[in-house]
């Protein structure tokens, strides 16, 4: 029983921490974006530490490995 609700939750992650980094992919699509052209809103760049995108991916990439460690124990 614990294993089926661990591999739903672990299912749910995996197809939420790709919508996020399709999400952040498009924020740097095309060829400009492969230039650095993206921050040109901003003198110095976008701020990386206060970006909910990048903190909501590195919670969910954590989830993901220590769910994926978990599971292959069980």
């Amino acid at each position: 029983m614990l294993n089926l609700v661990l591999e739903i939750v672990f299912f749910i992650d995996c197809f939420g921490l790709m919508g996020v980094i399709l999400l952040q992919m498009s924020e740097h699509s095309g060829l400009g974006g492969a230039f650095g052209s993206g921050m040109s809103g901003t003198v110095f760049g976008r701020d990386e530490a206060r970006d909910p995108k990048r903190t909501l991916t590195s919670g969910m990439a954590a989830v993901f490995m220590v769910l994926g460690l978990v599971l292959s124990i069980f």
